[in-house]
C-alpha cells in the first residue's frame, strides 16, 4: 500500500481521531443516559414499589443489566459486519439502532398510564441499546488504531475512550439541565427531554460517519480476496481463544468499577443523604478527569508498555474501593468529588490503554469480532451486573462494605490475568505491548497478519 505524505498522513490522523471521538461521544451519550436516569428517576416512573425504597431502583438497574446482556450479541452481529463489509458499515448500523431506541424511550408511557406494558417496552428498548453499544466500541477503536502508526497507537487510540467518557458527561449534564428546567415536573415529563434530544444527536452522528472513509488496514486486507473469512467468529475462536479470555479478564476491574462509580454511587449517595446535584456534578468532574487521564495513560503506554500501565490501574482500583465509600459517607461535597476523581483516575489507566492493547491481540480479518467478543462478554458480566448486585447488597446489609469487597474482587480478577497470563500471544507480526517502542514495532497495524 503506498505511503502517504507527512502532511496528508497528519491530516488523515486528525480527521479519524476527531470523527472517532465525536461519534463515540454521541453514541455513548444515549447508552449512559439510561444508566444515570435508572439510578435517579426510572425506578419511580416505570417500576413503582410500595415496599422497600430501593426495590424500584433495583428493577430499573436490572433493565441496565439486560442491556448489558445484549452487548455480546450486538458485538457478534456488528463485529461480523465490520470484518466482512467494513468498519464504517458497522458503525452506521450501531448509531441508527442506538439513536432510534433512545428516542423511543422518551416517548414511553409511564407505569401509571400503561401498566406492565410500560416497563416491558423500556426493557426491550434497552436491549436494542445494548446491542448497539456492543458493536460500537470495537468499531470506534478500529477507526483510529487501523489508521495510525504503531509508535503513537496507544496515545491516539486513547482518544476513542475519551469519547465514551465525554458521552457520560454529556448525558449527566443533559439530565441536570432537564431537572433545572422542569423543576417539580422532572418526574412527570422533564426526564424525557434528554432522551428526545437524541434525535438531534443522531442526525449529527450520521453526518460525521457518512463522511468517514474505511480504515487503511481493512482496505489492504480486503484487497486479498482469500483473506476474508466466511465466519470471523469461528476464525477468532479457532486462532485466538486465549486472547479472547485474556481480554475478558482485563475488563473485569474497569467495567465493574466504572458502573459502580457511575450508577450505583448515585443510589448510595441518595441512601446516605447526598443531594442529586452534588452526585451528578461529582460524576461529571470525575469523568472529565477520567477522559483527560486516558490520553495521558495512553501516551505513557507507548513509552513503557501496555501491561505496566494497566497493572497500575488495577492496583489503584483495588486500593481505592473502600476509601471511595468512606469519603462519600462524610457527605461533604469536596470529599465526594475527591472520591470520584481518584477512582476515575484509576479506571482511566485501564480504559485509556484498552484500545491499543486489545487491537494488538487480533489479526485484521477477525479483529472487530475478537475485540467485541472479549470486551462485551466481560461487560455483560461485570458491568451489567455490578450495579444491580451492589444495590441488592446495600438493601440487604445497609452498609457499603460488601460493595467495596465486590469491587476489590473484580480488580483481583484483572490483576491475576496480568500477573499470571502476561504473555498471551498477540496476532502474528505484532510486537508484545511491553516492547511497543522498539524498532520491531515501527510499523502500521495493518501488517499484523503474516
Amino acid at each position: 500500500m503506498p505511503r502517504k505524505s507527512t502532511t496528508e498522513g497528519a491530516s488523515t490522523t486528525r480527521r479519524v481521531v476527531i470523527a472517532s471521538v465525536a461519534g463515540n461521544m454521541l453514541e455513548w451519550y444515549d447508552f449512559f443516559l439510561y444508566t444515570t436516569a435508572a439510578a435517579l428517576v426510572l425506578g419511580t416512573v416505570f417500576f413503582p414499589s410500595g415496599g422497600h425504597p430501593l426495590l424500584g431502583t433495583i428493577a430499573a438497574l436490572a433493565g441496565h443489566a439486560v442491556g448489558f446482556a445484549a452487548r455480546p450479541i450486538g458485538g457478534l452481529i456488528f463485529g461480523h459486519i465490520g470484518d466482512r463489509r467494513g468498519r464504517k458499515a458497522a458503525l452506521m448500523g450501531t448509531l441508527s439502532l442506538m439513536g432510534g431506541a433512545t428516542f423511543c424511550m422518551g416517548l414511553l408511557p409511564s407505569y401509571s398510564t400503561a401498566g406492565l406494558l410500560s416497563p416491558l417496552l423500556l426493557v426491550l428498548l434497552r436491549v436494542l441499546q445494548g446491542a448497539a453499544a456492543g458493536g460500537e466500541w470495537g468499531g470506534g477503536v478500529l477507526i483510529i488504531t487501523e489508521n495510525v502508526p504503531a509508535e503513537r497507537r496507544g496515545f491516539l487510540a486513547s482518544f476513542s475512550s475519551c469519547g465514551m467518557g465525554l458521552g457520560f458527561v454529556l448525558s449527566s449534564l443533559a439530565l441536570w439541565l432537564a431537572e433545572q428546567v422542569s423543576g417539580d415536573g422532572f418526574l412527570a415529563w422533564g426526564w424525557r427531554l434528554p432522551f428526545l434530544a437524541s434525535a438531534v444527536i443522531f442526525v449529527v452522528g450520521i453526518y460525521i460517519r457518512r463522511n468517514l472513509g474505511e480504515t487503511d488496514s481493512f482496505e489492504a486486507e480486503s484487497a486479498k480476496a482469500e483473506s476474508t473469512p466466511h465466519s470471523p467468529l469461528r476464525e477468532v475462536l479457532r486462532r485466538h481463544p486465549r486472547q479472547v479470555l485474556f481480554a475478558m479478564a482485563l475488563r473485569f476491574a474497569d467495567s465493574g468499577a466504572s458502573y459502580i462509580f457511575m450508577s450505583f454511587s448515585l443510589v448510595y449517595g441518595a441512601y446516605v443523604g447526598i443531594s442529586s446535584t452534588v452526585l451528578l456534578w461529582a460524576g461529571i468532574v470525575g469523568m472529565l478527569v477520567d477522559s483527560a487521564m486516558m490520553v495521558v495513560f495512553g501516551r505513557l503506554s507507548d513509552r513503557v508498555g501496555r501491561r505496566p500501565v494497566y497493572l497500575g490501574g488495577a492496583i489503584g482500583m483495588l486500593m481505592w474501593a473502600a476509601p471511595f465509600f468512606l469519603l462519600m459517607d462524610t457527605g461533604h461535597p469536596a470529599a465526594v468529588w475527591a472520591a470520584f476523581v481518584v477512582g476515575h483516575t484509576a479506571i482511566a489507566a485501564m480504559i485509556g490503554v484498552q484500545p491499543s492493547y486489545f487491537s494488538e491481540l487480533f489479526s485484521t480479518s477477525t479483529r472487530y469480532s475478537g475485540m467485541a467478543l472479549g470486551h462485551e462478554l466481560s461487560s455483560a458480566i461485570a458491568g451489567g451486573l455490578s450495579p444491580v448486585v451492589a444495590t441488592a447488597l446495600l438493601a440487604a446489609t445497609g452498609h457499603f462494605l460488601p460493595v467495596a469487597l465486590l469491587t476489590m474482587g473484580m480488580a483481583v480478577v484483572t490483576l491475576a490475568a496480568l500477573v499470571f497470563f502476561a504473555h498471551v500471544p498477540q496476532a502474528e507480526g505484532v510486537a508484545q505491548p511491553d516492547t511497543q517502542n522498539t524498532e520491531t514495532d515501527k510499523k502500521d497495524i495493518d501488517t499484523s497478519v503474516a
